[in-house]
């Protein structure tokens, strides 16, 4: 990360609600053509089992961890909080940072950053959607980034490019970017579909693969070398030994997909 921050924009890209199973079917499949070209998925294990507690931990530094951890040590850290653990020595490629978030951090090292939200945590419509937003220099989000919002991926990654025709190339950019389509409901992505399921959730994630290739595509072009993490912050059930959804603890909900590369 020392190769990183000061040097490149960082794209945090989490692909809201996406389970490792299904990441990884598409990836074998050859059915994510843009996401497969950055390498494979890792199977690490998710922050925790909904969106609040999972990105509370992701944006203070705390990504996921590799699926067969033992420890809380046994992870690759990316972003360590200076303040807390470990004896507060950085760990070697560590990004070691003050405050109370990556962004707060990055901020205080010349980072703009932003945040185009999805879920409602991040809608900034209640209380709660604004807290998120919160962390944040610049945040953004309407109705058409929305869950229900089929084309919401595209209206998201639409808006990201016209704010990045207006950005000063010698400022350095952190976007957050939450993509909401795999999150339910996700069935009008799957032909015939009436109620969201596996194969619906898969659907989702191939919609979401053409946006991400605009996005990246675009991004290259106006910002040039960029490093990109991406991945789920829980997975989801769609009736697994009697489970449906997220915010309970189960194998399906705490396995997710992550990777990082550079654009």
């Amino acid at each position: 990360m020392g190769q990183v921050v000061g040097r490149c924009d960082i794209l945090f890209i989490c692909l809201d609600t996406l389970r490792y199973d299904v990441a990884a079917q598409q990836e074998a499949a050859g059915e994510t053509p843009v996401l497969n070209r950055y390498g494979a998925w890792k199977k690490c294990q998710a922050p925790g089992n909904f969106t609040w507690p999972s990105h509370h931990a992701m944006f203070s530094g705390f990504l996921p961890s590799y699926y067969d951890a033992k420890n809380v040590t046994d992870r690759e850290l990316l972003f360590f909080p200076r303040a807390i653990g470990l004896g507060k020595k950085v760990p070697a490629g560590a990004y070691g940072f003050t405050g109370s978030t990556i962004m707060e951090g990055l901020e205080r090292d010349g980072y703009d950053t932003w945040c185009v939200g999805g879920v409602a945590f991040f809608d900034k419509r209640s209380d709660l959607g604004k807290v998120f937003p919160g962390y944040f220099r610049k945040s953004y989000w309407n109705p058409s980034f929305a869950c229900p919002v089929k084309d919401s991926t595209k209206n998201q990654v639409d808006f990201i490019l016209k704010k990045l025709e207006r950005a000063e190339q010698e400022q350095r950019i952190f976007l957050y970017l939450n993509v909401d389509a795999i999150h339910y409901p996700n069935y009008f992505y799957l032909e015939g579909a009436s109620h969201d399921s596996v194969e619906s959730h898969a659907a989702a994630l191939r919609y979401v693969d053409g946006e991400l290739g605009r996005l990246f595509a675009g991004w290259k072009e106006k910002r040039g070398e960029t490093f990109v993490i991406c991945c789920s912050d829980h997975g989801t059930c769609y009736g697994e030994d009697g489970c449906q959804f997220h915010g309970i603890n189960h194998p399906i909900v705490n396995t997710v997909p992550y990777k990082h590369f550079f654009l």
